[in-house]
């Protein structure tokens, strides 16, 4: 564990806030203890900050680009693509989770790519495992054209 204080005077302009706020982000911390100072120097904040160095990677805070799938998929896979997350959707209904947890947009993408969707096939795609295919592929395996071949009923 290591110590850090910083002194924001009451009226900064924002840079000694900044610079805190972006400290704080870079760190795991475990506490913080503020007080207000008044002297005949001016009032400021002091906080005394306990924290563990570097807990997050650099590049983890940045989120990834949202893809349009439309414009990266020829229109057949997007249509395939579109069918598979309805299943996605159903599915997670059914079984109360986030539909994320069942495939990612991503993965779905790489399965709405395949000619046919077995389990082996399943498999090849990343970020696809034993669990997931065990749990879910029965949903997608028999993905067709319509909703009952997959096994998904209203």
């Amino acid at each position: 564990m290591q110590i850090k204080l910083f002194t924001i005077p009451v009226g900064d302009s924002g840079g000694a806030l900044s610079e805190m706020n972006a400290f704080l982000r870079g760190n795991k911390i475990l506490e913080v203890e503020n007080q207000l100072v008044n002297n005949e120097h001016g009032a400021y904040w002091c906080f005394c900050v306990r924290y563990i160095e570097r807990a997050f990677p650099e590049g983890d805070t940045k989120k990834k680009a949202k893809v349009d799938y439309r414009s990266v998929l020829d229109e057949a896979t997007f249509q395939k693509f579109s069918k598979l997350r309805q299943t996605r959707k159903q599915v997670a209904a059914e079984e109360g989770i986030s539909a994320f947890i069942i495939f990612t947009d991503e993965e779905l993408a790489e399965l709405a790519k395949l000619d046919e969707i077995t389990e082996k096939s399943m498999l090849a795609i990343k970020g696809v495992g034993e669990k997931k295919v065990e749990r879910f592929a029965k949903y997608f395996i028999t993905q067709t054209d319509s909703d009952e071949a997959a096994g998904i009923s209203d």
